[in-house]
């Protein structure tokens, strides 16, 4: 008997079918991975299994008795928890508060109990093997530090079921390897796991079995023993991806980029070139700097010393505003927080950096402002009549390319991309860097900051390597390895160096 079984689960949301009749089943002690693109359903089905919306036909059964799950009280009294792909969390209290919410402990006089909310919060940070200090301000960390504070909140709740959302995509390799650790543990202990991530060698690392949807339908469940990674993409998008990373070679031309002695309280001496045409991407752990120096140029930190020219001519800005006009475009890290405005609609979230095109004495020119939105959204295979929702309302890989499309508006020279397919399935993965060739062949110069080496090495012509706040190392991508970029990025081709072991 399966531990959680859902058939026929359907959901509407208007005139859109989020979900048709799917069907998914889970053993104690498996990991189960959901695949799919973006806009597939799984989400939908997870925020059904969490009680965060209702189905609208199809029955949920855990150890084979019908389960009523219409709130999320109803499913952690049936043991589910979920860790969500976009945080879940508090930035503006601590990690203990964010750690002991809505299960506070008390002294007997009816106050908080701070000091035995820091030790509970210990406990459950070692479970997971983190270090992090209970006391620091949640909002103060990575997004990687971040997460595993989710993550540690939910393996403290002692779940049967766990839905793991994207969990390793904020995650350095170092604390990934952690949490691997900690999702032995569970299944040992036969917690059943539902895992979604968009990472092929990561599904076949950890997982049992698989199932595919495609536009809100099952397609199919497989043992990983038995399929391979050509096979679950080929029925996830319909069609065969060959080669993910492949690009023809690309000829750079006069730096549109140029960083001197740049550097900011974290980070620096920071020095760099992108030329017009070329593609570089900083790789790194996460702490290295590199969000930091992205950050720097954008003008959305201060600078302590250094420059920073484009095209030739210094660029100070003392705001992002101030970068824009300069010809630098930014798509940052936390596209939630830093890169949308999520109750405004796509058209607005597109064209909000381009607004001086489109007005005469102070009257918005709305027709011509719609039809330069919708182009860019054709080129990136947004939906059109997704235009005027709001932008919240669409899937995480469709965020990325609403924020990716606001600068194609804007037609920068320059152009960012912090961690650009964070979170993104393998087909809108290909779509934007199809877009990053397509802008370099125009003669735009394109950083990428990326944490997955295989796409940091694949899209590039050039790697920057960074660690703490410093480039140590500058690789050209079609002559290295991941293994050479691990050694520089944690300090260990340093270090043999200077002891003589072989690198």
């Amino acid at each position: 008997m399966s531990l959680l079984h859902l058939e026929g689960i359907s959901k509407r949301f208007g005139a859109t079918m989020a979900l048709n009749n799917v069907r998914f089943d889970l053993n104690a002690g498996e990991v189960h991975a959901l695949m799919g693109e973006n806009g597939a359903g799984k989400s939908t089905l997870m925020k059904i299994l969490a009680g965060n919306i209702e189905r609208d036909a199809g029955s949920i059964r855990i150890d084979g008795a019908e389960a009523d799950i219409r709130s999320p009280r109803d499913a952690a009294r049936h043991g589910i928890a979920i860790i969500h792909q976009e945080l879940n969390t508090v930035p503006d209290m601590t990690v203990a508060e964010n750690l002991s919410l809505g299960r506070e402990p008390t002294t007997r006089f009816g106050t908080l109990d701070r000091a035995m909310m820091d030790t509970l919060a210990r406990e459950k940070l070692g479970r997971i093997h983190s270090t992090i200090d209970p006391r620091r301000k949640l909002g103060s960390l990575s997004v990687g530090m971040q997460q595993m504070v989710e993550i540690a909140r939910a393996v403290s709740e002692n779940a049967r079921v766990l839905v793991l959302d994207e969990p390793t995509a904020a995650l350095s390799r170092a604390e990934a390897l952690e949490l691997y650790k900690v999702i032995a543990q569970m299944r040992a202990a036969g917690v059943g796991m539902i895992y979604i991530s968009h990472r092929m060698e990561e599904v076949w690392q950890l997982a049992d079995r698989v199932t595919v949807f495609r536009d809100g339908t099952y397609v199919g469940t497989g043992r990983l023993s038995e399929i391979g990674p050509a096979d679950v993409v080929r029925m996830m998008v319909g069609r065969t991806v060959a080669d993910l990373y492949h690009h023809e070679p690309r000829q750079a031309g006069r730096p549109l980029l140029t960083v001197r002695g740049l550097a900011g309280p974290l980070v620096g001496p920071v020095d760099l070139d992108v030329r017009a045409g070329e593609v570089v991407c900083m790789a790194g752990l996460i702490g290295s700097g590199r969000t930091e120096v992205a950050r720097l140029i954008f003008g959305a930190d201060d600078r302590t010393q250094g420059h920073v020219n484009i095209d030739g001519r210094p660029s100070m800005p003392s705001d992002p505003a101030g970068a824009i006009a300069d010809g630098v475009g930014l798509v940052p890290e936390n596209r939630k927080e830093q890169g949308l405005f999520l109750d405004h609609s796509v058209e607005d979230n597109v064209a909000i950096s381009s607004l001086d095109r489109f007005v005469s004495r102070g009257v918005i020119r709305r027709k011509e402002r719609r039809a330069a939105v919708l182009a860019e959204m054709g080129r990136l295979r947004l939906r059109l009549n997704a235009v005027d929702l709001p932008v919240k309302a669409l899937s995480g890989g469709n965020q990325q390319k609403a924020a990716l499309a606001r600068w194609l508006l804007r037609d920068c020279g320059v152009l960012i991309l912090d961690e650009p397919t964070r979170g993104v399935d393998i087909g809108a993965k290909r779509e934007i860097y199809e877009q990053i060739d397509n802008l370099a062949r125009a003669g735009k110069a394109i950083l990428v900051i990326s944490s997955d080496l295989p796409e940091a090495i694949g899209i590039s012509d050039r790697l920057l390597v960074m660690r703490e706040g410093r480039i140590v190392a500058e690789l050209k991508s079609s002559q290295t390895s991941e293994e050479e970029v691990m050694l520089y990025a944690t300090g260990t081709m340093a270090t043999a160096a200077n002891t003589g072991a072989p690198a």
